[in-house]
This record gives C-alpha cells, sequence and structure tokens, in this order.
C-alpha cells in the first residue's frame, strides 16, 4: 500500500477517532450528571444522553450538502472545529440545557463526520485496499472510545464532583490538532470532477496520489462515469433503489444490536451485575481493548475475505453472545460470565458490522449521488441511535414489569433482531470486495438508458 495514500486516508480517518471518543465519553459522565442535576429518566434520556445523537442525526442527514458544496476537504476541517467547540462548552456548561445544547453540537461532527470522511476515503483509494483504508475510520473510532474509556477511568477521583468536566473537556485537544492536520491533505479528486469540473486539479491529485499514466486514465474513467449520469438526477428516484435499500437496511441492522446501548450504558449495566462504580469503569476498558483488538482484525481481513463473510461472522456471534447476555441477566449469573459474554458481543461487531458499515455504505452510491447516498444511510444509522438512547434509560429505570432491575429483555429483543440481520446477509447484501468505485455503480445502479 502506497505510504502517501495510508498517511492521507489516516489524517482523514481521524475524524473518527474524535466520533468515538466524544460517543462514548459521556459514558463515564452518566451517573454523576444524573446525581448532580437530579433529572428524571426521561429527561435524563431524551436530554442529557440523547441530545448529542440527536445532533449526529442532523449532521448526518445534512452532511452530503457541505460535501458537495464545499468539498470533503472543508468539511472535515469544520467538523473538527465542532468538536472543538462542543468539548469546551459541555465542560462549563452550569445547567443541564447548556450541556445539552453543546452536546449537540458535537453530534452535528460525529453525523457529518460519518458521512464525510468515508465518503473521502473511498474516492482516493483503489479497489485493492478501499476497505482497508476506509475501515481506518472505524478503526479510529473505536481507537477513540477506547481512549475515552482509559481517560475516564484516570480521571476519576481527579477533581471530585467536577470530574465529569474533564472527562469531556479534555477532547478539545485532540479536536484541534486534527483541524490543523486536514488543512494539508488534498481535496477529492472525484469531487473536483463531478461537482466543480475542474479537471486539471483533479489530475494533479490523482498524479500525487499515484503516477502520471495511472492518473490519465482514472481520470478518464471519473469522467466517463460523470458523462453517463443526469447532473439533475435526485437520489429518490427507482434508478437507486437497489443501493437505498441495502444502505438502510444495514444501518437499521447496526443499531438493532444494541451496540451503542452497551457503549453508552457499559458502567451502569455492569455496576447492575454486581460491579462496583470504579470496577465497572476499568472493566469497560476491556470492553475497549477487545473492539480495537477485532476491528484491527476485521481491517485486515475485509479486502481478503470480502464483506458479506465478516458479516456472517459477525452475525452468529452478536446472536450468540446477545442472547446469553441475556440469560445472564435473567438468571442471576455470575458478573464475571456476564463480562465474558458482553466481550464476545464487541468482538463480534468489531470484526462484522464494525469494520464493515462505514466502507459498504460508502462504496455502492454512485459518484454523483455518494455524498447523499452516505448521508441516508448514516441518517438512517443515527436515528435509530437515537432513539434506543432515548429509550433504553426508562427500561433501565423501569420500576415494574418485566424489565424492573433486570434489562435481560433488551438483550433478547437485540438477539432476535440479529437473526434477522443474518438472513438480510445470505439473501440480499451483494460482495463489493475488488470492484471500482466506477462498475459498482455499473451493477448496483445500471443506467437502463444506454
Amino acid at each position: 500500500m502506497d505510504k502517501r495514500i495510508f498517511r492521507i486516508s489516516l489524517t482523514a480517518a481521524l475524524a473518527g477517532f474524535l466520533f468515538g471518543f466524544d460517543t462514548v465519553v459521556i459514558s463515564g459522565a452518566n451517573l454523576p450528571i444524573k446525581e448532580l442535576w437530579n433529572t428524571s429518566p426521561w429527561f435524563h434520556g431524551t436530554f442529557i444522553m440523547s441530545m448529542a445523537l440527536w445532533g449526529t442525526v442532523l449532521g448526518s442527514l445534512f452532511g452530503g450538502i457541505p460535501c458537495d458544496l464545499f468539498g470533503r476537504k472543508k468539511t472535515l476541517f469544520w467538523i473538527g472545529v465542532l468538536y472543538f467547540v462542543s468539548a469546551m462548552g459541555s465542560a462549563l456548561a452550569v445547567d443541564p440545557y447548556m450541556f445539552s445544547f453543546f452536546r449537540f453540537i458535537g453530534g452535528l461532527g460525529v453525523g457529518a463526520s460519518s458521512v464525510a470522511a468515508p465518503i473521502y476515503v473511498s474516492e482516493i483509494s483503489s479497489s485493492k485496499n478501499r476497505g482497508q483504508l476506509v475501515a481506518l475510520y472505524q478503526f479510529n473510532i473505536v481507537f477513540g472510545i477506547f481512549v475515552a474509556f482509559i481517560s475516564n477511568y484516570l480521571l476519576k477521583g481527579f477533581d471530585g464532583a467536577n470530574d465529569w468536566r474533564w472527562m469531556l473537556g479534555v477532547e478539545a485537544i485532540p479536536a484541534l490538532i486534527y483541524s490543523i492536520m486536514v488543512l494539508k491533505i488534498p481535496n477529492s479528486p472525484r469531487w473536483l470532477v463531478i461537482k466543480k469540473q475542474d479537471n486539471t486539479r483533479a489530475l494533479k491529485v490523482l498524479e500525487f496520489l499515484s503516477n502520471k499514466e495511472h492518473a490519465k486514465q482514472k481520470l478518464e474513467e471519473i469522467k466517463n462515469s460523470f458523462k453517463t449520469t443526469d447532473v439533475k438526477e435526485k437520489l429518490f428516484t427507482s434508478k437507486y433503489k437497489k443501493p437505498l435499500i441495502l444502505a438502510f437496511l444495514l444501518a437499521f441492522f447496526n443499531q438493532l444490536s444494541g451496540i451503542n446501548f452497551v457503549l453508552y450504558y457499559a458502567p451502569e449495566i455492569l455496576e447492575r451485575a454486581g460491579l462496583a462504580a470504579r470496577e465497572s469503569l476499568f472493566s469497560s476498558i476491556s470492553i475497549g481493548i477487545v473492539n480495537l483488538i477485532f476491528t484491527l482484525v476485521g481491517i485486515r481481513l475485509i479486502d481478503k475475505m470480502g464483506r458479506r463473510k465478516l458479516m456472517y461472522i459477525g452475525s452468529i456471534g452478536y446472536i450468540i453472545s446477545l442472547a446469553m447476555v441475556g440469560w445472564c441477566f435473567y438468571s442471576g449469573a455470575d458478573s464475571t460470565v456476564l463480562l465474558i459474554f458482553i466481550l464476545i458481543f464487541i468482538a463480534s461487531h468489531a470484526i462484522g458490522q464494525g469494520a464493515v458499515i462505514w466502507v459498504f455504505i460508502s462504496e455502492i452510491f454512485p459518484n454523483k449521488v455518494r455524498a447523499f447516498g452516505q448521508s441516508w444511510g448514516t441518517g438512517t444509522h443515527w436515528v435509530f441511535a437515537a432513539l434506543i438512547t432515548l429509550v433504553t434509560p426508562i427500561f433501565l429505570d423501569a420500576n415494574d414489569g418485566i424489565f424492573k432491575d433486570n434489562p435481560w429483555p433488551i438483550f433478547i429483543f437485540f438477539s432476535f433482531m440479529m437473526v434477522l440481520q443474518l438472513l438480510f446477509v445470505i439473501f440480499m447484501m451483494p460482495e463489493t470486495k475488488g470492484i471500482s468505485l466506477e462498475d459498482l455503480e455499473k451493477m448496483l445502479s445500471p443506467d437502463k438508458s444506454s
């Protein structure tokens, strides 16, 4: 793999580090904030915990607009700025409303990054290494999650009642560094051709990324794909029915696995299993370690085994581990046994959906509508993430019914949804390994007029 392309891809993918850190750092602040402002379960779920996710929903749904208007590079820069503002504002918040507002700002950055970064990396890479390079975004998400768990653990007891402020505020440092780094990467050559009609600059970028002969050939391929596409074409047309359905279902099942539920509420879930507060934070680090290791495995295999095989493996692991977590809570099994099955669940996610989702969605839409297609897929992902994060505190704090003091039905439900995901992989999901973006366009969105 070309070191230059790897370095550029890694820089863009660092948006994922901020994504992961910002998303999970709230887990360490969850209980202290609940005690500080004494909010109701409904308010805590709607504003404190899920407000960032509603920002993420908007950021992902509308992230395609700045990506197309201003370019992937400029969008990534401003995403770093949003993370910086959110970190500082959340750390200095004086009431739950101010806190929720700045978490919402950070959510905008998360949502927009899940559109801009995978698109950018997919557009500067080749069909041979696209899976690994786009999956760097997922690796950085996981690495950010891992660092957030460690940061929360180390900052526990650092400043007493203000620990949570340091947990959230420390994110401003990597956000600032990232914004500066992004200024040095080139624009996407496909964006320059399709959106700016600037073939000269696009050729220079392609030459910078490879060699003159290959650059000219690739430029012609991009231009030809542009010629066969109606300039005024909309995303929601019958032509794009297949990629729209594929992106929706993959994103839908990603969240109905319960991954964000486990990551957001890991310390609380582990406390309910019998671990003390500091022990639960320490055990959360093990979740981050397993997530990191198996994400690396997924990245290593995604261009060798392909997207579908990883989804097979992940789906089967999901089904078994989630069912066993539900059984552990139902039967009152030892907390160590429960933690083992949660770690198997995390490993299944990392090697399956975690490695595949951003790669697959960034591949299946044609050049002309890729930004808005990515927004569609990631928007679906974050709508369900927000809904799950909103309602789960209500179930966790239920005083009666089957959910009273025991979340086992939630995990059984997630396990059932993963059975449906396995059927989706078997009967609907195509393999995209080793196929160029332009050839995938012909395969999934054929131009019937030609």
